[in-house]
């Protein structure tokens, strides 16, 4: 039976006491019992047990005791220093710092994107090494970089009418999950945590199968702003819309929607009350795209109503073209514990593109627009449309304070 480490140190401290007493012939025979117990070297036993507990006199007063359990520490050379690190983290800022898993995978193909808009003008080895780093590896390094904002997110929904009746609950049966175009809806509210008067709301819209996702502003949560958002909305999709899935809010259980799904053959459902998880989707995307984007400042002006729907005219672009995103493949319980396996990480653009359900013409018209963009200058945009937004919240607050 093999010793573990603890007990081979033990053996050394019992042993190295008498073995350094011992007459020669009593130190081969210790340690010929201390190699057949160890399995160690004879050499290195030897060295162990002669060196284990001595004391060893340097200068007058300062005195070294050898100790097994204490090991000098080789000092390597840092396999990705700081060259590589500071381009990794210019990466990850453009790529909206998203985690290592998701950026390993954005590497190799954003890494030439950026190289030819001009963005980045990397060595061979720098370039090398970006292409072989572990997921691990880049959240070790970018740890101390990384900062987490959590704020608690406020609803505004109400309940809606008994019109829900004739709305089904979404039970999976109606839905063909494998193909693009089956999306979860959502709003957003931008009341700053005053839910009166009137102010901006933001209808998102994700896929379920790609996660494509869309965003628009509306001015509040009327019916007829939110018809018109939708509208916006599925004339972007490079998809055909086949259904739809929302809460039980009366922004969106209403009899002109109803109407308008039946009439185009839009499949229409609606989650259980107070099950937010049934929309999980697009719950997701309403934090990682329109919360952490916008914030949670009341908007409630046309001039803010118009920046958040020229932000997210970038903002589609960089996170449904750029940002890859992981989903749940399944998970099992073993007990209490829950062990879930995601797919590899991809973009809702690589998504479409491998989807035999979209047809070859789109596809060329998404790689021409791919083709196109650029990720650092569309986050540039991004910044400074929010930096704009902000700067008008302010301009408005100062103007009311002094009214």
């Amino acid at each position: 039976m093999r010793l573990t480490m603890r007990e081979r140190q033990s053996l050394v401290r019992v042993n190295a006491g008498r073995y350094q007493k011992a007459s020669k012939k009593q130190k081969r025979k210790i340690l010929d019992e201390f190699v057949h117990a160890t399995g160690y070297h004879r050499g290195y036993a030897s060295y162990l047990l002669s060196w284990h507990g001595k004391r060893v006199v340097v200068g007058s007063k300062t005195a070294i005791v050898g100790d097994v359990r204490k090991r000098d520490r080789k000092k390597r050379e840092a396999v990705y220093g700081a060259d590589v690190v500071a381009v990794l983290k210019r990466i990850w800022v453009i790529l909206d710092l998203i985690c290592g898993k998701r950026l390993k995978t954005a590497l190799p193909e954003v890494i030439p994107k950026l190289e030819a808009w001009g963005e980045l003008k990397l060595t061979p080895e720098i370039r090398e090494k970006l292409l072989r780093i572990s997921a691990s590896t880049i959240d070790r390094l970018l740890a101390n970089e990384r900062k987490r904002l959590e704020l608690k997110s406020r609803s505004g929904t109400k309940p809606g009418t008994l019109l829900k009746k004739q709305v089904p609950i979404r039970t999976f049966s109606e839905w063909d999950e494998s193909r693009p175009g089956f999306m979860e809806i959502d709003l957003v509210s931008h009341g700053g945590g005053d839910e009166g008067g009137d102010f901006c709301q933001t209808l998102s819209a994700t896929d379920v199968q790609s996660a494509w996702t869309e965003a628009q502003a509306v001015r509040n949560k009327a019916q007829i702003w939110v018809f018109e958002g939708l509208t916006n909305i599925r004339a972007r999709l490079p998809f055909d819309l086949l259904g739809i899935d929302s809460d039980n809010g009366s922004e969106f259980i209403n009899k002109h929607l109803i109407a308008f799904c039946e009439q185009e053959a839009i499949t229409f459902t609606r989650t259980r009350p107070y099950r937010k998880n049934d929309n999980c989707f697009v719950e997701q995307k309403n934090y990682t795209i329109v919360r952490k984007t916008v914030g949670y400042m009341r908007h409630d002006t046309e001039k803010e109503l118009d920046l958040l729907n020229r932000l997210y005219s970038y903002l589609r672009l960089y996170t449904n073209y750029f940002l890859p995103s992981m989903k749940l493949e399944h998970k099992t319980r073993i007990g209490s514990k829950v062990i879930k396996r995601y797919s590899q990480p991809k973009t809702p653009y690589k998504r479409l593109l491998e989807s035999s359900m979209i047809d070859r013409k789109v596809k060329q018209r998404l790689r021409a627009e791919y083709n196109r963009l650029n990720p650092a200058q569309l986050k540039r945009e991004i910044d400074r449309i929010q930096q704009l937004l902000w700067k008008a919240v302010r301009t408005k607050q100062r103007t009311r304070r002094a009214a």
